[in-house]
């Protein structure tokens, strides 16, 4: 295998030359049946020090991380905590040596209490060796107060937090165990603004602490504010890296995709025809009211707002996932009413959700398997499921998006994100639906297979597909909707052409600024 060619822009951030890494990898490598997930890879963090790991979905950095907390062995290289070679053959010996994981959804455990998970396999013990719960619940109160988290009680299960809090949790057990190597995959996906502020305040204390911190993002805003350094991997092999202060993020997206990107969005012209389906006076007891929009044939219709406001909570009930108190719907001048989803199916309405590895895809199957889930009654003669035309169907359409796998028999949960989400879109695609929702289509997934999947979106409505299509993305609303209809606390509040129209006004109208 040719080797990439590796770039630094930078020289390590001042006294970096001089200091010690606290942990470092060399010539790491990984395979896998028909996959060779990391080849020869180095990556370096250092104490106070904030690293960004950056990288497309696929490039390797999952498997990394495992290696780096015990859960996979590498089949080469090294492994050195100040300096000295360690193994790790297993998670227990990684959080030996200090190292610790914090995912965007927390593995930690509902139905026990905050104290609980904290000390979860290191309680401090007293007379006879049994847990000793007051110093327990005392130490515990002790991490989150020094940490800022004061707020949460030591006794409070689990379920009862909300994910910000449950991150918190998660940052008090490495500090209940001296963590000295923290890593925060993708932590902030599902938080809200002022949460996102909060966790980068804990992050600060994390470095002051003298803590190496790995941070896992594809969000160059947050890359900036927080990380120190960064590496960048790319098909497996680290291609970069360098202090992120003297470096451009045209510099570092180069190095991701192998190639300067110029234009994000598509240019695309618009063919846009009458009106396909129209939603009228659509209401709900709790979630929203009064929502009427149009949706033309060949147009992307974007809907915007703040969380909360109840955009995929109407796409929901539109797909059939919920039912509705009031208003009707009508597809190419025929009422519906889809009671299910396989009535909104039957009708030519689909629904990519949001949570694609909850809701999109059955982790466990191959990947032909979940893309021919909905269209068996096609490749079926007689009750009898023709594998051959399942095949062909699935190629078919993960072809056409670009999927990235090593076959078509492979499970679907070892996938990257945006190849899981390549999946869900082509087994809705495979129905021949009129009108695809796309919730959050490009959530968590990097900035190559956005562009593949707004690439398609323009291909979509091309060849006359209508797309409704959820985000909170500013750029991605404004990049590819013909129209733009805006939500705010359950109420369709405005609806605007896409000319000329601007970040600032769509962000006052979801907000309910006046201007």
């Amino acid at each position: 295998m040719m080797h990439a060619t590796v770039e630094s822009s930078a020289r390590p951030a001042s006294g970096e030359a001089r200091a010690r890494p606290l942990l470092s990898l060399s010539g790491i490598s990984k395979s896998f049946p028909g996959v060779r997930a990391l080849n020869e890879v180095s990556l370096s963090l250092y104490p106070g020090k904030v690293t960004a790991l950056i990288g497309e979905n696929g490039a390797g950095k999952s498997t990394l991380v495992k290696i780096m907390t015990g859960i996979y062995q590498p089949d080469a290289g090294e492994i050195a905590i100040d300096g000295a070679v360690v193994e790790l053959p297993g998670a227990h010996a990684a959080f030996e040596q200090g190292i610790t994981a914090i995912h965007q959804e927390t593995v930690l455990f509902d139905h026990l209490t905050v104290a609980e998970n904290i000390f979860l396999g290191h309680a401090p013990r007293g007379f006879l060796g049994l847990i000793d719960w007051s110093r327990m619940r005392r130490e515990a109160r002790e991490v989150l107060e020094a940490m800022g988290a004061g707020h949460i009680d030591p006794d409070t299960f689990l379920r009862d937090l909300g994910i910000a809090s449950k991150h918190l949790v998660a940052v008090a057990r490495a500090m209940s165990i001296d963590a000295r190597i923290v890593i925060m995959d993708e932590p902030t996906a599902a938080l809200s603004t002022k949460e996102i502020e909060e966790l980068f305040l804990l992050i600060e204390f994390l470095k002051s602490e003298g803590k190496a911190v790995l941070f896992i993002s594809h969000k160059f805003d947050e890359i900036y504010r927080i990380a120190d350094n960064y590496t960048v991997f790319r098909d497996g092999e680290m291609v970069g890296e360098g202090a992120l202060a003297q470096t451009s993020q045209d510099a570092i997206v180069r190095m991701m995709v192998g190639r300067a990107v110029d234009q994000i969005f598509p240019a695309r012209t618009p063919n846009i025809g009458g009106p396909l389906l129209t939603v009228s006076g659509l209401s709900h007891p709790t979630e929203f009211d009064n929502v009427s929009f149009e949706l033309r044939e060949g147009e992307i219709l974007g809907f915007y707002g703040l969380v909360g406001a109840g955009r995929s909570e109407v796409m929901q009930a539109v797909a059939g996932l919920t039912r509705t108190s009031s208003g009707t719907m009508a597809l190419a001048g025929e009422t519906i009413a889809p009671q299910s989803a396989a009535d909104a199916i039957a009708a030519g309405i689909v629904y990519v959700p949001e949570e694609r590895a909850r809701q999109g895809v059955v982790a466990g199957l191959p990947i032909f398997q979940n893309v021919s889930l909905p269209s068996l009654g096609r490749i079926s003669k007689s009750g009898v499921l023709r594998l051959a035309e399942e095949f062909a169907l699935a190629r078919t359409y993960t072809e056409r998006l670009d999927l990235r796998a090593a076959s078509l028999s492979q499970d679907v949960s070892t996938l990257s994100g945006g190849n899981q989400q390549k999946v869900v879109i082509a087994k809705w695609l495979a129905t021949k639906p009129r009108v695809i929702i796309l919730d959050e289509p490009t959530k968590g997934i990097d900035i190559g297979s956005k562009a593949a999947v707004h690439e398609f979106m323009a291909e979509l409505v091309a060849d006359g597909l209508s797309v409704i299509m959820v985000s909170s993305e500013l750029p991605e609303i404004l990049g590819m909707s013909d129209r733009i209809a805006i939500m705010r606390e359950g109420c369709m509040v405005a609806i605007h052409d896409n000319r000329g129209l601007d970040a600032e006004t769509l962000v006052r109208a979801a907000a309910g600024i006046g201007s």
